[in-house]
Formats: C-alpha cells, structure tokens, sequence
C-alpha cells in the first residue's frame, strides 16, 4: 500500500466509488509548505463525478507556515494509476512528506 493526500474531491464518497470502486480509509494530516488555488474543470467525467466546476490545487509556496490539510488514504499501485486518470492534465503527481511523518503522493498544479 501507498498513501494518496487529498485535500479536495477525492476525498467525496461518490469520487470515490467511481474511480476506485470502493471507499477509502485514511488519517487526517497536514502539507506544510503549499497554497490552495482554484482550477477551472472542463474534462465532462470528472465534472460529473465531483460536481464541481472549480478544484482546488496546490501551489508549490516553499513557506512552511503554509498549511493544507487533508486526508492520506492508503491505496494500491493499481488505484494511484487509477487516481492519475482521475486527475485533469492541468495535476501531476508527486511525492511528498507529511506533518505525521508519513511520506506519499500528492497532486500538484502543473
């Protein structure tokens, strides 16, 4: 198992259902070092799946008195791939390391 940050529709139950085809169980933990900004969503999936025509994104701010929190799931290799095909073009993922320590995968603003 790895673990997958989420700080937004990732983390809704629908989301979930539908791209990895069960719910996920996770911790609550925090990212220091980031920003949240919005993006604008037009992939017509993944706006049905979220509901949503903004997500959030992390921005890269190297501050550490910046804060996201969030959810990290523990997921599969298969279910990371299947959370890439989620996420628009506009993410990639990369890894990071958490207040708890944990080290896992985020989504950035490309």
């Amino acid at each position: 198992m790895v673990y997958l940050f989420s700080y937004g529709t990732l983390q809704k139950e629908q989301v979930q259902l539908e791209t990895f085809g069960r719910l996920l169980e996770g911790e609550k933990d925090i990212l220091s070092g980031y920003q949240l900004h919005m993006l604008e969503i037009t992939d017509p999936e993944v706006l049905r799946k979220s509901g949503q025509k903004y997500h959030p994104v992390l921005k890269f701010s190297g501050n550490d008195n910046d804060h996201i929190e969030g959810v990290l799931f523990e997921v599969t290799e298969a279910e990371i791939l299947q959370a890439d095909e989620y996420e628009v073009d506009d993410y990639k993922r990369i890894e990071a390391i958490f207040k708890s320590g944990k080290k896992g995968f985020i989504y950035v603003g490309k």
